[in-house]
């Protein structure tokens, strides 16, 4: 089980050999901290984080989603309720927050200006951070420690697009971790 920074690095590496140098060691700087914050302390629980961080980020690739967000306007599940809140509020950091409603949740745990400043959420250490919050504050630990990977992939998606990737990226984190 990683416990270093350069650990966590050589595990991400193994997991995503493609991800992007500033993404790799932004979350494995992160990752010490975060999983002890977050009780994402287990092998399991760490796998399961690691994958879905993996597909969510287009495999390291980015902290910010590739679509507009315009499909998230007026989505009140996602407290979307003001015009612009779907692009502004659209998917960033490792797990993609989403919505007004988690940015501003997020805001209020790290005392941090997100709902001004919403690209905040794509650097590091937030982009770590609030995926480790996110993790947490939707008690995933509880499917990941029944290795369910489809309730994961419910839970940090709503659904379970790109469940494929994530159950190919759970695997490369079983073996890294091996």
């Amino acid at each position: 089980m990683p416990k270093t920074p350069a650990e966590w690095r050589a595990a991400l590496v193994k997991i995503e050999p493609r991800g992007k140098p500033w993404i790799l060691d932004g979350f494995a700087d992160a990752l010490p901290e975060l999983c002890e914050r977050y009780k994402i302390d287990t092998p399991l629980r760490q796998q399961h984080f690691l994958a879905q961080c993996a597909h969510e980020s287009d495999h390291f690739q980015t902290t910010q989603e590739y679509a507009s967000g315009a499909a998230y306007e007026r989505r009140k599940d996602l407290g979307n309720t003001q015009k612009g809140d779907g692009p502004r509020f659209k998917g960033r950091g490792l797990i993609q927050l989403t919505g007004r409603y988690n940015y501003t949740q997020a805001q209020r745990e790290f005392g941090q200006p997100f709902v001004d400043k919403p690209e905040m959420v794509e650097r590091f250490p937030w982009a770590a951070n609030v995926s480790g919050w996110f993790w947490h504050k939707n008690e995933i630990n509880k499917h990941a420690d029944r290795d369910d990977v489809r309730s994961v992939t419910k839970v940090v998606n709503g659904g379970l697009n790109g469940l494929d990737s994530r159950v190919a990226a759970l695997g490369k984190a079983k073996t890294a971790f091996a």
